[in-house]
């Protein structure tokens, strides 16, 4: 069956054929019901199966930054956009743990790069592009006025990076 098509299934493409189910599928979906967790290990396997590429580098990525660990998620998306200079989301998502990690400068450069690439046609690039130009303007930052970040990937979905305060 091609990728894409419609069934009546109600399992992942490939788990009615006897296939393997594609990790960034699952992965996908379990970051979309807020189960970090358990979509990196999905993302891990889609990495096992597929080698490593922007996709599978920019979801692990994208996980490691849902659960708070942004050295690793960026250290993961930097290696992403050296495997693929032109992936959007790769350098939106760089730019958001940029912003968390406070290099206000770089994650501005990076959202630049992500909104040129993108030709301007996304929105939540461009409000990241403004929040942190903002930001640059404005050296007192408080965040409980601030609005949250928006993650970017490839496929279907959105999704809000919460902070804490």
């Amino acid at each position: 069956m091609p990728f894409g098509a419609k069934t009546d299934s109600p399992f992942a493409p490939g788990y009615a054929d006897g296939e393997g189910v594609d990790g960034l599928i699952v992965g996908h979906r379990l970051m979309a019901a807020g189960e970090y967790d358990l979509a990196l290990k999905a993302y891990y396997r889609a990495m096992a199966e597929q080698g490593v590429n922007v996709d599978t580098l920019s979801a692990i990525g994208s996980a490691n930054l849902k659960l708070g660990r942004l050295g690793q998620a960026e250290q993961i998306l930097r290696r992403a956009t050296e495997e693929d200079g032109t992936f959007v989301p790769a350098w939106n998502n760089l730019g958001v743990v940029l912003m968390e990690e406070g290099k206000v400068a770089e994650a501005a450069r990076t959202f630049r790069i992500a909104y040129g690439l993108d030709n301007g046609e996304s929105d939540a690039i461009r409000e990241n592009l403004m929040h942190a130009l903002a930001k640059i303007d404005k050296p007192v930052y408080d965040p409980a006025k601030e609005q949250t970040f928006k993650l970017v990937r490839r496929g279907r979905g959105e999704y809000l990076l919460l902070t804490q305060h």
